[in-house]
């Protein structure tokens, strides 16, 4: 079990890295001044948003080694370019209200200020995205972490496949799976309690930064 546990610590730290990255990707195409590059982004969250994950998963592992692909990966990487392609588009979604959440006094003023739109978009209006993106981010996040249970179904030794292996080796179903549950739980919450501190860092330093300057004005 403790074995599964490692395996599934790895794939979802590395594919919670994949998202946040893909989140960025598609959030910045998506609101790119070309319509054919917003079209790509669209198209990229439509399609892996409105399918299912296990498909996806099986679409990379059994139909990409096949003509014409003729591009075969590990179990392992498969699923970490599938969960977070999938959770990525998913994650856009959370930062593109979150970018519309914010005031437009406070693009008004930027512009006012004439500050550079690099300038507008990191110091003003990325800060306050973030904070309001990192609750629904955290609860992403933990949805990632559940859906690694269904890399077992294409022969990696995660969690879930070690707990099948031992139940069928013991038939103690109640107490692997209660056991199963429990460790899922416990890795949950470790998440969530990483991203709160996070969080909670992220909002002391944005109200700090925009407090200073009002006070000396």
């Amino acid at each position: 079990m403790m074995k599964g546990t490692l395996v599934t610590i790895q794939i979802a730290i590395v594919s919670i890295l994949l998202a946040i990255v893909m989140t960025g990707v598609a959030t910045a195409l998506r609101a790119a001044p070309y319509r054919i590059v917003r079209w790509i982004g669209n198209v990229y969250v439509e399609v892996f948003r409105g399918t299912s994950l296990l498909v996806q998963l099986f679409w990379f592992f059994f139909v990409l080694p096949l003509p014409p692909f003729d591009l075969k990966l590990t179990p392992f990487t498969v699923d970490i370019v599938g969960l977070g392609l999938h959770y990525g588009a998913y994650g856009s979604e959370i930062l593109r209200g979150a970018l519309r959440s914010v005031p437009g006094g406070q693009y008004e003023a930027a512009l006012a200020l004439n500050m550079p739109a690099s300038a507008r978009l990191h110091r003003i209006v990325l800060p306050q995205a973030i904070i309001n993106a990192l609750p629904p981010a955290i609860n992403l996040m933990i949805e990632l972490l559940k859906g690694t249970s269904l890399v077992s179904l294409i022969t990696l030794s995660d969690l879930t496949f070690r707990a099948r292996q031992l139940d069928e080796a013991t038939f103690k179903t109640a107490e692997i799976f209660a056991l199963t549950l429990l460790i899922y739980f416990v890795l949950a919450q470790a998440i969530a309690g990483v991203m709160r501190i996070f969080e909670r860092r992220v909002s002391s330093h944005v109200v700090v930064r925009h407090t200073i300057p009002r006070a000396a004005s």
